[in-house]
């Protein structure tokens, strides 16, 4: 039975005549989970938003057809209302925060829709308790990590015991066991209760192997939709398993490393160890002893000592709250540690203000938008290029390509998807060309085909001599562009080395291909290379 159903439905965002979304039928029924893919500005979060009423109540524009949630019709019901019936988490969780404790935050949702005091608090507890974060219970939500924030938020949704669950990019911020221990919770939700789970994901080698269906949107428009086997290969770039089993005509196509492993034992392979890509030694940002202490009195960093080479790509791993983003911050100067120091080559630049450091580093934070100043795109890019630039108009039309965004030139900033503002922040942190360029989970919001793009950026960038550093839980693209990698655990580091090294010393931080085969391999282009090798030596 059909408990979401869109008829004739056509939406255009306020000041636009171009259809944002343009559906003449399309169902889920009760107890589905269905996994929407795209590429970025396609339609998926549109989407979304007609189901909890936020279209067209909220964001205006134009909105024609029927949305029926649960035989309800959105039209005639406030999101007020509907949030009984769906629980909804958008792609920017840190915008949805009201008061300032978890626990809290929890209760003044729940108490302003109508609950008692005494059901919100057991419907609080219950959340927290199902989604692993009672530990949380009593925290400022100022102090918690984006990933923390995002699992809060998604405690709130899960709240209210909704029919339905529609979720934006719910696992974008989330490490690894997060990220699964949430998608094991979220199936078996829909397994055991028979909620209704409508999510929308870039990442999805991380649920094609829980989800009932699979639909690709482009354009506003859904343009496949079916079983996930079935429609994963025809999505604009597949997750690698995908790659992999196309590439050598696995049949079934793998959707989960235990299926690819079970292809690899029915058929063996003959397969090099991968030669390991030594890393430059030549200093970049070296960190020495650093520890950042809060006014809560917890630490961020514990003499926390690494290098980060010039002319490389340093990636730093570590799960939620492990210290990434505070790391960050502190070579950017925007925290000041207690203890240790911060060097810029042979320079101690731990005292130096930042202002000074904003002429030699890029900076990109966990939250994009905080750039955003100017209402065209164009201009938020021009203002951030070097006045005395002698080629200032070609260097705005070249980041304008090179980030994809010359069709969105002239849209204000805050009209932009959340993927279109990641690449435009991006834009803007190297449109000065700086020589560091520090970048705060800079795949958020990014459809796998522009993280391809943004790979090669930044090796190009290494290769011109530049110090990248980035915090990312996105294994996948740190294989494609990382020279170097730091795990974090509680503010130290642990583990550090060039990627194949420390992707086959742990289980929770490696790429699908790694957790397959093993040797060093990281990505499909390691084992097809593998594969060409021996074929080549016993031809």
């Amino acid at each position: 039975m059909a408990i979401i159903e869109l008829r004739s439905v056509r939406y255009c965002y306020p000041g636009s005549s171009t259809p944002a979304l343009t559906i003449p039928n399309w169902t889920v029924d009760e107890g589905e989970f269905v996994v929407i893919a795209g590429r970025s500005g396609a339609g998926k979060s549109t989407l979304l938003r007609t189901l909890n009423g936020l279209i067209p109540h909220f964001t205006g524009g134009t909105f024609g057809g029927s949305v029926y949630v649960a035989g309800r019709d959105t039209k005639t019901i406030r999101p007020a209302q509907l949030s009984h019936l769906v629980g909804f988490l958008a792609q920017d969780p840190e915008t949805q925060v009201v008061v300032d404790r978890v626990a809290e935050e929890l209760q003044f949702a729940l108490e302003s829709l109508g609950f008692s005091p005494q059901a919100a608090r057991l419907r609080t507890e219950e959340a927290l308790d199902i989604l692993g974060i009672s530990a949380l219970h009593g925290r400022r939500i100022h102090t918690l990590s984006g990933g923390e924030r995002q699992r809060v938020a998604l405690a709130v949704a899960l709240a209210t015991r909704p029919t339905i669950l529609a979720l934006d990019e719910p696992t974008s911020q989330l490490d690894p066991w997060a990220a699964e221990s949430l998608l094991s919770v979220l199936t078996q939700l829909t397994s055991d209760l028979g909620l209704t789970l409508v999510l929308t994901e870039h990442r999805l080698e991380r649920v094609l192997g829980n989800c009932t269906r699979l639909v690709i949107m482009a354009d506003g428009q859904i343009v496949h939709d079916g079983e996930p086997r079935s429609i994963a290969p025809l999505l604009p770039y597949p997750p690698p398993l995908i790659q992999l089993g196309l590439a050598l005509d696995w049949r079934p196509l793998p959707l989960t490393v235990r299926e690819a492993r079970q292809h690899v034992r029915a058929k063996p392979m003959t397969l090099s160890k991968r030669v390991i890509r030594q890393a430059p030694r030549e200093p970049g940002i070296r960190v020495e002893r650093l520890s950042v202490q809060f006014e809560s009195g917890s630490w961020g960093l514990r003499a926390c000592t690494l290098h980060c080479p010039h002319g490389a790509v340093t990636a730093i791993l570590g799960r939620n709250g492990a210290g990434k983003t505070t790391l960050l911050r502190a070579i950017r100067g925007l925290i000041r540690p207690r203890e240790g120091r911060i060097w810029l080559g042979d320079r101690d630049i731990t005292k130096v203000p930042v202002e000074e450091r904003t002429r030699w580093m890029g900076y990109v934070p966990q939250l994009p938008s905080t750039l955003l100043l100017t209402e065209r795109v164009e201009e938020e890019l021009r203002t951030s290029l070097d006045t005395n630039a002698a080629s200032r108009a070609a260097r705005l039309q070249d980041l304008l390509h090179a980030f994809q965004l010359a069709a969105v030139a002239a849209k204000h900033p805050y009209d932009l998807s959340v993927g279109e503002q990641q690449r435009l922040a991006l834009a803007i942190a190297v449109a000065h060309d700086p020589p560091v360029l520090l970048l705060d989970e800079p795949t958020r919001g990014l459809d796998p085909e522009f993280k391809h793009v943004l790979a090669q950026h930044l090796r190009a960038l290494a290769e011109e001599g530049k110090t990248v550093i980035l915090t990312s839980h996105d294994c996948e693209l740190i294989a494609l562009c990382a020279d170097w990698v730091v795990l974090l655990a509680e503010g130290e580091v642990i583990a550090e080395g060039e990627p194949s090294v420390v992707f086959d010393g742990t289980l929770a931080y490696s790429t699908q291909i790694n957790r397959v085969f093993g040797q060093g391999l990281l990505t499909v282009r390691d084992v097809l290379a593998s594969l060409a090798a021996d074929a080549a030596v016993n031809a």
